[in-house]
């Protein structure tokens, strides 16, 4: 039987929406491994100015535990 944990991370991009959830996998994935999938719980954006500087995601990343032997 696998063990799945989930996590929350928020994530930022200039670019757009779908940057800020590639860069939550990217930068979750440098610390955990066995990632099986990101549920993108909200959006959000920072504005200044009246112009939108910032997107994010805010996001549960599931991933697998290893198995213990």
């Amino acid at each position: 039987m696998a063990i799945v944990k989930v996590i929350e991370v928020i994530a930022s991009s200039e670019k757009g929406f779908e940057d800020a959830v590639q860069n939550a996998v990217q930068e979750v994935s440098k610390t955990i491994h066995n990632v099986d999938s990101v549920f993108v719980k909200d959006f959000k954006v920072h504005v200044k100015d009246g112009k939108i500087t910032t997107y994010g995601a805010i996001c549960k990343v599931s991933f697998r535990l290893d198995e213990q032997r």
